[in-house]
Parts: C-alpha cells; structure tokens; sequence
C-alpha cells in the first residue's frame, strides 16, 4: 500500500472555518491509488440543510452521492464543509442538488456519478431530486441507494 500524496491540501489536518457559501467553500482531491479499478465510492448525508430562498425556513435531505473516481478521489474533510455550507444558503431543492454534483463533477472527472437527494417535506410535498452522468460502467456492483420515498403515516 503507497501513501497518498496530501501535499497539496488546505484543509485536511488544519482548523478550517466553515465556508460562509457553497460558492466559497474549497473542494479538494486526492490522487486515487486504486486508478485502472473500477468501483463506487458513496458518501451519504442523511441530515443535510438548507434555506428556502422565500421563506428563508430550513430544509432538510438526505443526500446520497455515489462515484465511480478515474484519477482523483475528493477529499471527505472538504466534501463535508461545501455540504455544511449550504446551512444559511437560499437556494431551491433542485439547486441545491444539481449544484453539488456539478461541482463533484468539475473537481473529479469521475467514470461516473449519481445524486439522489431525498428532501423531507415542508408545505405538505416532498421534492427528490436524481441525476447521473450516464449509464454506469458494466460489471461495477451498484447497490441500491436504499431510501424509501417519503410516506407521513400512511
């Protein structure tokens, strides 16, 4: 097992304010040491928040994001401050997931990505949001996200 270059990395190991906005907040990467095999990374936020740009009320998802890496993998310290920056940002359900992938996508270039993000309702609907870059490379075991759609008491 080599050792991951982490040379170039602001915030890994540092104190690290949390970004004041998703558009501040630093993505970083780190060089995959498992390049030419293809397999799925996933990173699941199941408290992820947000503001309605209206109201100004906090909205709540889970966020599941599954990647295929090519040469870089994103760091996970910064991935969890850019998702922690969006606590006092206003933007719509589908903003704000759309946003987040491509951002992943501009940083990585992965083989492959997906966003499910499953947001709780407010105002009496749910609003899930899913994208992908394409079909996922054959061969690769893909687990089901496993959220259930949202169902109150019924």
């Amino acid at each position: 097992m080599s050792m991951t270059d982490t040379s170039s990395l602001s915030q890994l190991g540092r104190q690290v304010d949390a970004p004041a906005s998703p558009e501040e907040a630093v993505l970083e990467k780190v060089p995959n040491g498992n390049q030419g095999m293809d397999y799925v990374v996933r990173f699941t936020t199941p408290e992820f928040t947000s503001l309605c740009p209206m109201t100004g009320q906090p909205d709540f998802a889970h966020i599941v994001i599954d990647y295929i890496p090519d040469a870089h993998l994103v760091e996970s310290k910064s991935l969890k401050l850019f998702l922690h920056s969006f606590r006092n940002h206003g933007a719509f359900h589908e903003d704000c997931s759309i946003y987040i992938a491509k951002r992943l996508v501009e940083l990585l270039e992965p083989k492959w990505l997906r966003i499910g993000a499953y947001w709780y309702p407010r105002g009496g609907i749910p609003i899930d949001v899913f994208w992908q870059t394409g079909e996922a490379p054959k061969g690769v075991w893909l687990p089901e996200q496993g959220v259930a759609t949202y169902r109150g008491r019924g």
